[in-house]
């Protein structure tokens, strides 16, 4: 892959790649030799800055606005990512919600909201990307090992990761034969949600977490990795000393 042959370079979109983990998943994906497509729904200022960020890395970047609640949304975006960067090899699933669901507050509604943008979108994102990756392509999913600690008051956000990891294996062993690899990185507690009192954090992390150069260097070994590689769920946690 030679920096002076766009024609060449491998192309990745990134959901939620204008904030903090999504963020520093792109970057890094430049970094290994790939144009690289975030998405981004409030957060627009923060998408031109990563644009600029990724540009300055000399590889074309490109933000897209969508809601990813909405299938249609999602659906849309991927074709608008693989028309701006001439086609699509990767596609990391990164975006996500996260709030509490406790059983006695929490209603439909709730579970919804977090289902549709934690693994219906990656769903529908799939879909879409598979239908322009032809014959061989990268899926890397982010879940969350934190979650499998079935952590009380978070059964809403706890299940739609669960569930995301279920959906890495299934559609591994169904895009095999296309040679498309599908795989999920699972990181430990990476960066404190905006909102979250920092003793709960303390609690969470229990004063360790993990480090994001860590999980993106998982990232990008699945999206670079050989189609044989597939199916694979790897957790990335704080490395303590």
């Amino acid at each position: 892959m030679t920096r002076g042959q766009p024609q060449t370079r491998r192309r990745a979109l990134v959901t939620g790649g204008a904030i903090r983990l999504g963020r520093a998943i792109a970057l890094g994906l430049a970094d290994a030799g790939f144009d690289v497509a975030i998405t981004y729904h409030r957060s627009g200022a923060a998408a031109r800055t990563t644009v600029r960020d990724l540009r300055r890395r000399g590889v074309r970047a490109v933000a897209l606005r969508a809601d990813l609640r909405s299938a249609a949304a999602a659906r849309g975006l991927v074709g608008d990512a693989a028309r701006a960067l001439g086609g699509l090899d990767a596609l990391v699933n990164n975006a996500a919600g996260f709030a509490r669901t406790p059983l006695a507050t929490s209603a439909a509604g709730d579970w919804r909201a977090l289902l549709a943008i934690n693994l219906i979108a990656p769903l529908v994102c799939t879909q879409a990307a598979v239908a322009r990756m032809g014959d061989g392509g990268h899926i890397v999913n982010v879940g969350d090992a934190w979650a499998r600690t079935a952590p009380a008051g978070w059964s809403a956000y706890a299940a739609s990761k669960a569930a995301l990891e279920i959906l890495t294996r299934v559609l591994a062993a169904e895009l095999r034969p296309h040679g498309i690899a599908v795989n999920c990185v699972a990181p430990g507690p990476v960066l404190k949600p905006p909102g979250l009192a920092p003793a709960r954090w303390r609690a969470i992390t229990r004063g360790h977490a993990t480090r994001p150069r860590d999980v993106v260097a998982a990232v990008v070994r699945f999206a670079t990795c050989p189609p044989t590689t597939t199916g694979r769920v790897q957790t990335v946690t704080a490395r303590r000393r």
